[in-house]
């Protein structure tokens, strides 16, 4: 009998990106991905045929509705952390608001792994810029980690080997 597949959990996850200027290897370590979605839009065709219908077939002009494959478009990322030192983002984030964000789209690897700690799945998003910052509230009486969370906008989302 062969073995069930493994499931893999969302807890184990590295997520790369590089910018430009920036002198680390990688610039993000999230604790949080989402909207990874890939999808089809569906356009429906409707056709009037001299096909007879009806209980009596007596009826002409029956509409019949095809549906076909549209355009593929991918929704926006969104990815939060704790707020570090490195301003790599803040920076990448103010370079798209000065005008340069046909220059700053980037491409990055969110790869998932095993409980083995081994690479399993990959996922590659391309054309990303930032449209989005934001960090949360703070307040003097909390203990919680403060977050950094920005939005991507990406031009595909594909599943890689």
């Amino acid at each position: 009998m062969a073995e069930p597949p493994e499931v893999f959990t969302s807890s184990r996850f590295y997520l790369e990106i590089h910018l430009d200027g920036s002198d680390d290897r990688i610039d993000g370590y999230f604790m949080e991905c989402q909207g990874f979605k890939r999808s089809q839009d569906v356009i429906e065709h409707a056709e009037v045929t001299p096909q007879k219908w009806g209980r009596d077939g007596t009826k002409q002009g029956r509409v019949v509705r095809t549906k076909v494959p549209g355009n593929i478009k991918s929704d926006n990322i969104v990815l939060k952390r704790g707020v570090t030192l490195s301003t790599a983002l803040w920076d990448w984030f103010t370079a798209v608001e000065e005008g340069n964000w046909s220059k700053q789209r980037r491409d990055g690897d969110i790869t998932i792994y095993d409980q083995g700690a081994q690479k399993t799945v990959r996922f590659r998003f391309l054309g990303a810029w930032p449209v989005n910052y934001k960090i949360s509230d703070v307040k003097a009486d909390s203990s919680d980690f403060e977050v950094e969370e920005m939005e991507l906008a990406v031009d595909e989302f594909t599943r890689v080997q």
